[in-house]
């Protein structure tokens, strides 16, 4: 897969609610946080004001416009900022499973939107490099985004079989165009994995390691590969990436490992091999470097039974707490 596909199939991000808003007249409903989530949604049909906590700038969506909300804060979407609030869950209580709200009479402001879970203890990994409001406008060139939204709101208005499949996969490809749409806008380019993917050659290298991430890369062979000396590619990598070639490759092999090791019975020696380490106490060293803990710990540290994929990202404690419980 590639690097972006690798990164979100690790972070497992699980669609918990997809729905659409109708709303009419003078508005405002205000939504709490949701840590660990990822909100994501679009304006089909006429404008309203986004405001999210700690953001100075209230952002205006109009239609065809979609965002996302990366980092769980709270959010109030309205038509006037000066309008009394109104909860979310007094607004939407009548459709807590999804399915279309009406407000106000509906008729001037349409919207879908979909939350997301990150069941993964390194979602920071995804959500600490992007703004808390990405903005995608609408434009000739995301036809496939509009085309998404479009249907998804045409599933959540006729209600017929299947419904419910095709909307969380539909609302998965919004997530993923929005995505897409970030990394091409260069005015949001800062340093970063994700905003490595963007420059050509640096995004050939990420690929590069994450299709073979047991390989014994070299600086000078990632160099080769993209046709850099050494030297320039080592400084523009981590100008953009934020971390040297090598650091990051030792980085996304140990959480390639640890999430092995949570989802699979395989032994620490197995691992360490699928990760490129003929020895096990190398690896054990690398890991410890990296997550904060040995894979042993690592593992107890899930709790019997249970894997991190197995609990909502809001549930789960961070790895250096989840070592310290193990030992």
């Amino acid at each position: 897969m590639d690097p972006l596909s690798d990164m979100l199939a690790l972070l497992r991000p699980r669609n918990t609610l997809s729905a659409g808003f109708d709303a009419g007249g003078r508005w405002s409903v205000r939504f709490p946080a949701q840590p660990g989530s990822i909100k994501c949604g679009a304006v089909v049909t006429g404008e309203c004001l986004l405001v999210v906590e700690d953001v100075a700038e209230a952002t205006r969506l109009r239609t065809g416009d979609a965002f996302l909300l990366p980092r769980g804060r709270p959010f109030r979407l309205a038509s006037d900022l000066d309008a009394p609030p109104a909860e979310a869950r007094e607004v939407f209580g009548q459709s807590p499973n999804g399915g279309i709200t009406a407000y106000g009479g509906g008729g001037d402001c349409f919207l879908v939107s979909c939350r997301f879970i990150l069941a993964d203890r390194h979602a920071d990994l995804l959500l600490g490099l992007l703004p808390p409001v990405v903005r995608i406008r609408d434009a000739p060139g995301k036809a496939a985004l509009r085309w998404g939204v479009e249907r998804m709101m045409e599933e959540l208005r006729e209600g017929l079989p299947g419904g419910d499949l095709l909307v969380r996969h539909l609302a998965h490809m919004m997530l993923v165009q929005v995505l897409r749409r970030h990394l091409a806008d260069v005015s949001h380019r800062g340093a970063g994995w994700l905003h490595g993917l963007a420059d050509g050659r640096i995004g050939q290298a990420l690929a590069a390691m994450h299709a073979d991430p047991a390989h014994p890369f070299t600086l000078g062979e990632l160099a080769a590969r993209v046709g850099m000396s050494r030297s320039t590619f080592a400084q523009r990598f981590k100008e953009t990436v934020g971390a040297s070639a090598m650091d990051y490759l030792t980085r996304w092999r140990m959480l390639l490992a640890g999430d092995r090791l949570a989802h699979s019975a395989d032994s620490v020696a197995a691992v360490a091999a699928l990760c490129g380490y003929a020895s096990e106490s190398a690896f054990g060293t690398a890991f410890k470097r990296v997550m904060g803990c040995s894979p042993r710990q690592y593992v107890r540290g899930r709790g019997p039974g249970r894997g991190p994929g197995e609990a909502d990202r809001a549930d789960l404690p961070e790895p250096d707490a989840v070592c310290a419980a193990a030992r």
